[in-house]
């Protein structure tokens, strides 16, 4: 906490009055253009990456950047999609996903996630692309971390497209949807294929 409490002085003091004006605009506008959907690991900071500045990237950050597919009743990533979309009106989604993946490294290297079955669950919810990933690795064994990555990020842009906000916005030509692979140790990002109508009903 000493660290964090540091943190919080060092804002006050040397950021906020840089940006000052910026923050008492937001305090009655939010308006932001993108909706981030990333994963929760400590190193993937949609901001830092993209240099985007306060109010212009909408976020959730999951375990594994994983997007449930639609099913009613109460979920908090659905909620969140929801809101971005159907309220504060984003134009654009990014599915997230990124190297040494602690998710994908344990779907990839088949971990014993017993002690931890909320995980393991969670987990599920990258079934297709694990599935995807280890039919294209067959040749040379199996799928790798990197493979179930990419593979990721295509499945949940599958799901995302699932859900009615996200499919009524596509359908009218008002969102437009992105997959990112980051890469921590150099700072890349490898763009995916953008998913379209098309793409989605041949990958689901």
């Amino acid at each position: 906490m000493h660290d964090l409490d540091e943190g919080l002085a060092r804002f006050r003091r040397d950021v906020f009055p840089t940006k000052a004006r910026l923050f008492a605009e937001l305090a009655s506008t939010h308006r932001p253009k993108t909706l981030f959907i990333g994963c929760s690991d400590a190193r993937v900071v949609p901001e830092l990456i993209t240099q985007s500045e306060p109010g212009d990237l909408f976020v959730v950050r999951t375990a594994g950047n994983l997007v449930p597919a639609y099913a009613p009743g109460p979920e908090g990533v659905t909620a969140g999609i929801e809101y971005a979309v159907a309220i504060l009106g984003v134009t654009d989604v990014v599915v997230c996903g990124h190297s040494a993946c602690g998710a994908m490294t344990a779907l990839a290297e088949a971990h014993d996630l017993d002690g931890v079955p909320a995980v393991a669950d969670w987990l599920r919810h990258a079934d297709a692309s694990a599935a995807r990933a280890a039919a294209g690795g067959a040749a040379s064994g199996g799928a790798d971390v990197g493979a179930l990555v990419r593979e990721n990020v295509r499945a949940q842009l599958v799901n995302l497209a699932t859900h009615p906000s996200v499919a009524r916005a596509l359908a009218e030509g008002r969102l437009t949807t992105h997959g990112w692979v980051y890469d921590i140790p150099t700072g890349a990002v490898e763009r995916l294929a953008p998913a379209t109508a098309g793409a989605l009903a041949a990958t689901a």
